[in-house]
């Protein structure tokens, strides 16, 4: 087995990818698919926390654009998040994965109310963290939330699961003539208006030196093979 390149990483996952091709909320196999991926990588030594977003069930911000509250839409977005990380635990407990979910509002006995020094506790224990709710405030993405969780457990790097296979110059489904970066700095994103992430997730890992690895958590062994250092994806650093 591959000697991991990280020590701890904070895994973004999109709530899209959870629902995969079918209808409803979740893709079971999706979620089993993803559970023994995160197996792979701690079964290596690697110390896992996630944060998941919850846009497979409700997104405040098109609540809002459908009439919503802004602040009862984000609060629905982060219940959202909830629900996802619940199936996640879930899932990794039937690979035999302790796995703990933590949530930035307090909603015992769904989840521990999240705190740093906690979350870094389970982790050295070899348990998977889900840390969920987003940043526990209104207005704050879960890209916004996943970059202040890999800061404070002082991640090695966030990596960004997502559908694509890296970042690209343009969108990829909708530009046929967009081209694949290997590596690209913050100010490079920044300047390009490029949206890898929300620009204050952005400039929060760029002021604290997080670097993000962008890759095609969809297919499977990709995790594993970003852990053992093979360059797939996409590195944003400063």
């Amino acid at each position: 087995m591959a000697t991991p390149r990280y020590k701890r990483i904070l895994l973004k996952l999109s709530g899209e990818s959870l629902k995969g091709d079918r209808p409803g909320i979740f893709d079971d196999q999706r979620l089993v698919q993803y559970a023994e991926q995160i197996k792979e990588i701690r079964d290596m030594g690697v110390q896992v926390g996630i944060v998941i977003g919850g846009g497979n069930i409700f997104r405040g911000l098109k609540g809002a654009m459908k009439g919503f509250d802004r602040v009862k839409g984000d609060q629905m977005g982060m219940l959202a998040t909830v629900i996802n990380s619940l199936a996640l635990s879930s899932a990794l407990a039937a690979q035999g994965i302790k796995a703990r979910v933590l949530t930035a509002v307090r909603m015992e006995p769904i989840g521990e109310f999240y705190n740093k020094w906690r979350a870094i506790e389970c982790l050295e224990a070899g348990e998977v963290v889900i840390m969920s709710a987003g940043t526990g405030n209104p207005f704050f993405t879960t890209d916004t939330g996943s970059s202040l969780r890999g800061i404070e457990i002082e991640a090695d790097v966030m990596l960004k699961g997502t559908r694509v296979d890296g970042v690209y110059t343009a969108d990829p489904e909708k530009d046929p003539t967009a081209t694949k970066f290997t590596d690209i700095t913050y100010d490079e994103v920044l300047a390009r208006n490029l949206r890898v992430m929300d620009l204050t997730a952005t400039c929060m890992c760029k002021e604290n030196n997080l670097p993000i690895i962008v890759f095609d958590m969809d297919t499977p062994g990709n995790l594993r093979k970003v852990i053992g250092g093979e360059e797939i994806g996409t590195l944003v650093h400063n």
